[in-house]
């Protein structure tokens, strides 16, 4: 066998699961350190279609809609930079789905994000835990965390919950976000409520687009693409489940924002006492051209 053809049969899938949220730095850095170490012969995005730590239950349409929305968000977050992969909706429970998708795809490694303290089953075992003993030994097992530890003892870094579903590409927005990065450490996680005048697929590119000119500048982000809720419910459940130090919420300007109508902003202040800023923005929502497309980096 000459070694060319060893080399080929050497390399394996990389799995990509994702339990709770899209993106990740952390994910895409590692992903990109897999692929360009050139052993990896295929990525694998999965999810499993899995209720959502926050909310409460939802339809299974919509649970099917929010893995599809976790995978493709993550899909075209990679292509943004240039790598190329498959995605896959799986099982509701997500020990089955890992154990699917490992049987499936015989990756040489997985990458597991998720939540730290993601709980499952009666015994409450961490499920981290559970799913590592899935894995290995076959399959090496890399937890890729959603929120990093030490940012509950972090007095230096901003953890701002951010809700943009129209607006989620706005260059108003992102430039804002991109500036508070600029003088202080910030970790943004980006929920996008359902809204009936924009279609799903839109959102899941314009939120990419976001997540990718946020790593170009090395600022953390993960989104929550799609939530069933209505925009006041998903940012209430948000707050009880993020530790989060503030609020940011984007709208058009205006009489143009639905939210802005319904006093989204006053609500959101009356349920908690953390800050609670608002982002306009002027243009219409066929102005926000998303640069997933476009890949590479610049």
């Amino acid at each position: 066998m000459s070694d060319i053809a060893a080399e080929s049969v050497q390399k394996r899938p990389l799995l990509v699961f994702l339990n709770e949220v899209a993106g990740g730095r952390k994910l895409l850095q590692t992903v990109r350190e897999r692929t360009e170490a050139g052993t990896v012969s295929q990525v694998i995005v999965a999810a499993p279609q899995n209720q959502p730590t926050i909310g409460t239950k939802i339809a299974r349409d919509d649970l099917y809609a929010s893995a599809r929305a976790r995978v493709e968000v993550t899909m075209s977050l990679f292509a943004a930079f240039g790598i190329e992969s498959v995605g896959e909706v799986l099982d509701p429970a997500p020990q089955l789905a890992l154990d699917d998708a490992i049987r499936a795809g015989r990756p040489s490694e997985v990458l597991y994000s998720a939540l730290y303290d993601t709980r499952y089953g009666v015994a409450r075992k961490d499920l981290v835990e559970v799913s590592r003993e899935i894995a290995e030994p076959e399959v090496k097992f890399t937890h890729i965390p959603v929120r990093v530890e030490e940012d509950a003892i972090r007095l230096d870094l901003s953890h701002v919950l951010v809700v943009a579903t129209k607006t989620v590409n706005a260059p108003d927005l992102v430039s804002r976000l991109k500036e508070r990065a600029a003088t202080r450490p910030h970790r943004y996680t980006i929920i996008c409520p359902r809204s009936e005048e924009v279609g799903e697929e839109q959102v899941v590119a314009d939120l990419a687009a976001t997540l990718a000119e946020l790593y170009r500048s090395d600022i953390d982000a993960t989104g929550l693409p799609i939530s069933s809720d209505e925009p006041f419910e998903a940012v209430r459940k948000a707050i009880e489940h993020y530790r989060i130090d503030e609020i940011l919420i984007s709208t058009f300007a205006g009489e143009q924002s639905r939210w802005l109508q319904s006093d989204l902003i006053g609500r959101v202040r009356e349920i908690t006492d953390k800050p609670v800023s608002h982002v306009e923005s002027g243009r219409a929502p066929a102005a926000f051209a998303s640069v997933v497309a476009e890949g590479g980096e610049h």
